[in-house]
């Protein structure tokens, strides 16, 4: 298994970026700011992530996307690991805000992270059409945070 920073042509991976946020534009906010990381497993794509720096030690998680066909196998943890090792001499606190769903939420909570803050109404107000995830409106961003260091 292999973890590459992607520094050019990072549009070229959109396509699964956008399994994660399905709106472009969204993704275009923090895509071109942020660190983009592609988890590789016998040089086939697997996953990806998009890490920015949010100030004072403070780096969020703003996309992680796995292949469906890939999913349940660990990729998404190893590269949420990873992460936490690359980011801890530059952070002290990582985020990540998600969609108030149970799946997702357990999923980092085994990854270490615990409850922040919540964010009312974030996704009916920045997308411009209502975001489901396995059929439910997805209404409230939950972030969850996880001390570095």
């Amino acid at each position: 298994m292999e973890i590459r920073e992607i520094t050019q042509h990072k549009k070229q991976y959109f396509d699964l970026l956008y399994l994660a946020d399905e709106q472009g534009d969204m993704i275009d906010r923090y895509l071109e700011r942020g660190t983009l990381f592609a988890l590789y497993e016998e040089n086939q794509l697997k996953a990806v992530s998009v890490v920015t720096l949010e100030g004072e030690g403070v780096c969020e998680i703003k996309n992680i996307a796995t292949y469906p066909a890939e999913q349940r196998k660990g990729y998404g943890k190893r590269l949420v690991t990873f992460l936490f090792e690359y980011y801890k001499p530059s952070c002290t606190t990582m985020l990540v805000g998600t969609g108030d769903f149970p799946s997702t939420l357990l999923f980092y909570e085994h990854c270490g992270f615990t409850i922040s803050h919540r964010v009312e109404n974030f996704f009916i107000d920045h997308y411009d059409h209502p975001i489901y995830e396995e059929g439910e409106q997805l209404i409230d961003m939950v972030y969850l945070k996880k001390t570095l260091r």
